[in-house]
């Protein structure tokens, strides 16, 4: 994963002349379109509602069934936008970013939403972006004063400060995109069978949503009502 990520950086440059549009603010419209819900996907408050109805109100069972079926979709999405080889990556790339950006959004949201946080928030939207650059870089961010607190504490600030807006934002996206950029590598040398790049990409994407999922757990605490 290391490797993966260390070639995404090198890569990200050409990913974003692939895709112009995927600028930081493609990152807040994938949050709101996860919480507002899109397509299929129902928003992520009505997702999580439905768990918790499914789990006889067991917030923590709700919770692992919102992780579970959030790593399933973006599984499918991966081996979807990762069958293709050089010829498809035009569309590819900013379908798998763009995707996976909603899909940890949504996920997210949705264990924030049954913790008690407020999801119209600016504040816990912060949170939910900053959850998923992943616990390691966060304390990375943190450490260097990069990002001012730990997610749970963005959440629940005293007052939103609207500085943080973009500059999370920023963070994110470059995330997303050095991260896909580097698995996509890995997909294409596996392009002559298409297959491979499929099975690449449901399992990167699949166990990267499963991580993020698990740090929002852990680090999204229950608010009081």
């Amino acid at each position: 994963m290391g490797v993966m990520k260390s070639v995404g950086r090198q890569l990200a440059p050409r990913v974003q002349e692939l895709a112009p549009g995927l600028t930081a603010g493609f990152v807040r419209e994938a949050l709101n379109r996860a919480i507002e819900g899109v397509g299929p996907l129902a928003p992520a408050s009505v997702a999580a509602d439905k768990q918790l109805k499914e789990q006889r109100g067991d917030v923590e069972r709700a919770i692992h069934e919102v992780i579970e079926n959030n790593v399933r979709i973006a599984g499918a999405q991966g081996f979807a936008t990762n069958l293709g080889g050089l010829v498809t990556m035009a569309v590819a790339i900013p379908a798998n970013i763009t995707g996976l950006a909603v899909i940890q959004c949504r996920m997210v949201a949705g264990i924030a939403h049954l913790r008690g946080h407020d999801l119209s928030d600016p504040r816990v939207r912060n949170a939910i972006l900053a959850l998923l650059l992943g616990e390691e870089q966060v304390a990375e961010l943190v450490g260097k004063r990069k990002l001012p607190a730990t997610p749970m504490a963005l959440a629940t600030a005293p007052v939103h400060d609207p500085t943080l807006d973009g500059a999370i934002s920023a963070v994110v996206a470059t995330d997303i995109i050095t991260r896909v950029a580097g698995k996509r590598l890995a997909t294409t040398v596996g392009r002559r069978v298409p297959v491979i790049g499929g099975v690449v990409g449901m399992g990167a994407d699949g166990y990267a949503t499963w991580k993020v999922g698990r740090y929002a757990d852990r680090e999204l605490l229950q608010r009081r009502k």
